[in-house]
């Protein structure tokens, strides 16, 4: 298999903090530095999450323009991919980054269980976003909680709702949603296939099913995702000591299965993304 892996690394997120692991970044600089180390170690996207001083989530558009800076500096030409997530904020305050155009967001397009909480991303919130990244020409990164999410977002893109290219990320692992289980990574890799097939998709592993969904999606033609947000650990007996290298076992793992690391110039390719400025 030749096909290039996008390699995307979820550098902090709204959850872990640094009693979970001391090398998650959560101010601005760090996340510049962790991400160089990352882009180093093959990552092509950088999903992106800022925090407040007290590490709590945050959705403030001036620290995301900083951290859009910092990355453009220091890891030119990588795809930058801010969070829209519902963890950060409510309502329109959590697309408020939008306007700053990065090269792609996350995009929740139904509702879902999360541990504690229900995940909440109503039609009326969806429609907002989705009409938001049409505006400022980001393309959306759909992730996928639920079979439901998949199907949706092949129904906004058929609809001419999304910007740009098709971009589906299933996520396997978050308590009381769906499972790391080998035969529903199976049917929706095949789903894309028949509904979707110029479509392009991506899957994550929250927690020890990182490693495990990350070889899945590798050997099947797919990209992936790593990163400290979905997992803090290399092993059951060890922290991971940095995103970077979290993004090496999985370019590791592209190795095994002879799939060349995306470069961020051939994952902007694959993903139809404009050129980097």
């Amino acid at each position: 298999m030749t096909k290039p892996c996008i390699l995307c690394c979820a550098i902090t997120g709204s959850v872990p903090t640094k009693a979970d692991n001391p090398a998650v970044p959560t101010t601005v600089s760090e996340q510049i530095e962790s991400s160089h180390a990352a882009v180093e170690a093959g990552a092509s996207i950088i999903h992106a999450h800022v925090r407040n001083d007290d590490e709590t989530p945050s959705s403030d558009p001036e620290k995301f323009a900083l951290l859009k800076e910092g990355l453009e500096k220091h890891c030119p030409g990588v795809i930058i991919q801010f969070s829209t997530g519902g963890r950060s904020g409510a309502g329109k305050t959590r697309g408020g980054m939008l306007s700053l155009a990065p090269d792609m967001a996350s995009l929740s397009v139904g509702s879902n269980n999360f541990p504690s909480r229900v995940y909440e991303n109503p039609p009326d919130l969806v429609d907002w976003l989705t009409s938001e990244m049409r505006t400022h020409k980001v393309v959306p990164e759909v992730e996928a909680f639920d079979l439901s999410h998949i199907l949706q977002a092949i129904r906004l893109h058929e609809n001419d709702r999304l910007y740009g290219k098709l971009y589906v990320q299933f996520v396997l692992g978050v308590k009381n949603a769906m499972p790391v289980d080998r035969a529903v990574f199976d049917f929706y890799v095949q789903l894309m296939q028949d509904r979707a097939p110029d479509g392009e998709w991506c899957a994550a592993g929250i927690g020890a099913g990182q490693m495990i969904v990350n070889e899945w999606a590798i050997a099947a033609g797919g990209h992936t995702r790593a990163g400290l947000e979905d997992n803090v650990r290399l092993d059951r007996n060890s922290l991971a000591p940095s995103n970077a290298a979290l993004i090496a076992r999985a370019a590791e793992l592209c190795e095994k299965y002879e799939r060349p690391v995306a470069t961020p110039a051939q994952a902007r390719g694959i993903l139809g993304l404009r050129p980097a400025a």
